[in-house]
């Protein structure tokens, strides 16, 4: 008897946290964003999409050596001969690789990057490189 009484006393006093609460979350905005349902408002400078300046592009390397999540491998074949191959999933989008590029091929736009389950996706040449 004297556990059933301290059990419904631990459940009124839960009960008597919870309410108000409850009363709040019911008569206030939600926290939480309407995406997807609208688009996702995404803040200026956010650091989204690697991009390129295909042009630009010399093949020295820099972004690949300094990129710490190992998302950029640079396939040389030749001296002018090369591809620079982007992973997405392995990206933590930190910036370094913009900031490593002396030339200023390499870019991030702040377009949201979307989840995928296409393999074909995950894997960005971005820049092919033969020579003329």
């Amino acid at each position: 008897m004297i556990r059933t009484a301290s059990t419904l006393l631990e459940n009124l006093k839960t009960l008597a946290y919870l309410l108000p609460q409850l009363g709040r979350a019911l008569v206030t905005r939600p926290e939480t964003v309407r995406f997807p349902f609208a688009p996702p408002v995404i803040p200026k400078g956010y650091r989204g999409r690697v991009e390129i300046h295909p042009e630009k592009c010399h093949g020295c390397g820099l972004c690949v050596r300094d990129c710490p999540a190992f998302a950029l491998e640079l396939q040389r074949e030749e001296l002018n001969t090369f591809k620079l191959i982007y992973y997405p999933e392995r990206c933590a989008y930190c910036g370094q690789c913009e900031v490593s590029c002396t030339f200023g091929a390499i870019y991030q736009t702040n377009e949201f990057v979307h989840g995928t389950d296409d393999l074909a996706q995950l894997v960005v040449t971005l820049v092919d490189r033969k020579p003329a």
